[in-house]
């Protein structure tokens, strides 16, 4: 049996941007990785003005999943 995650702990993570198309609205491609025990990787394609709401965005969606598998697990 594993350990449970510990709730009280943030969720960190990191994110490169790269720009895909200088669109009206660019599209980036954002890359995201977490800090244990979120050691997960996760690629977005995203529309937005700059690569800081680029990143802003991957990493708010990134923490929007890390949350929800921490709910399932605790669940579990």
């Amino acid at each position: 049996m594993t350990d449970p995650i510990d709730t009280t702990k943030r969720i960190l993570a990191q994110a490169t941007v790269d720009l895909l198309d200088d669109a009206p609205v660019p599209i980036w491609a954002v890359e995201v990785w977490g800090q244990a025990p979120f050691e997960y990787r996760r690629s977005y394609t995203l529309e937005a003005k700059t690569d800081s709401v680029a990143a802003q965005e991957g990493i708010r969606l990134f923490v929007e999943e890390m949350e929800n598998l921490r709910d399932i697990d605790l669940k579990g």
